[in-house]
């Protein structure tokens, strides 16, 4: 039924915007997500989710603990439309309610800090599987709940005086280097599946139309109408 319904809304949609779904669809990955834990500043959030889009990533978990996510329309130039937004903020405590749904996705969580273990940039392991990428708020960082489940530890080589980027940069940062050699990984290892492909583009196709639901309305009585 999801492919049937894909088709009619395909209709819809200029041949031209539907070839783009189509190229940038297969530079999308679910192989590598991030998690943005009780970021307060709206535009480095924005900024995230933008680089998040350019990268390829298609799906981010933002953590609201005291602070809710707010989306800066200028700095994120639209990104969030394209992406899969997942919020955490209805537990007592987020932070863990997240690691554990993206532990049970398979997901490794890797926080982006300095850590006694941890591992620069350049000899994160990509093959190891799926890979979950933490990034906290500028001032407390990351969570001592997300520090003690993590899996592993990750850092950005710095050679200034400075302690650490700006959250918005170090995700740039990591995410232009992970991206790059994920693509040099086996397609089947890092690109979405057929089933995820219809999906995101059926979201996306949601998000162009105005008023999709109408014309979905329209599908279903069809289909009734059809038998089907």
């Amino acid at each position: 039924m999801q492919k049937q319904l894909l088709a009619f809304l395909s209709e819809f949609i200029t041949p031209a915007r539907l070839t783009l779904f189509e190229k940038v669809l297969e530079e999308r990955t679910n192989y590598i997500t991030v998690v943005l834990e009780d970021i307060f500043q709206p535009q480095n959030a924005s900024a995230v989710l933008r680089s998040c889009d350019c990268f390829g990533i298609q799906n981010v978990h933002i953590i609201e603990n005291r602070n809710t996510f707010t989306v800066d329309r200028e700095v994120a130039m639209g990104a969030s439309k394209w992406l899969n937004l997942h919020k955490y903020n209805s537990d007592e405590n987020n932070s863990l309610s997240a690691i554990r749904n993206l532990k049970q996705q398979g997901y490794r969580i890797v926080a982006t800090t300095p850590h006694t273990n941890d591992q620069l940039l350049q000899e994160f392991d990509l093959r190891k599987g799926k890979a979950a990428l933490v990034f906290g708020s500028e001032l407390p960082g990351i969570s001592e709940i997300i520090m003690n489940e993590a899996d592993e530890f990750l850092k950005i080589p710095m050679y200034g005086f400075t302690e650490s980027f700006n959250i918005s940069v170090s995700a740039a940062l990591v995410l232009y280097e992970i991206s790059n050699r994920l693509r040099g990984l086996d397609d089947k290892i890092w690109r979405l599946s057929e089933t995820e492909k219809d999906e995101v583009k059926l979201k996306w196709i949601r998000a162009t139309l105005k008023r999709s639901h109408l014309l979905e309305e329209r599908f279903f009585r069809k289909q009734r109408l059809a038998g089907n």
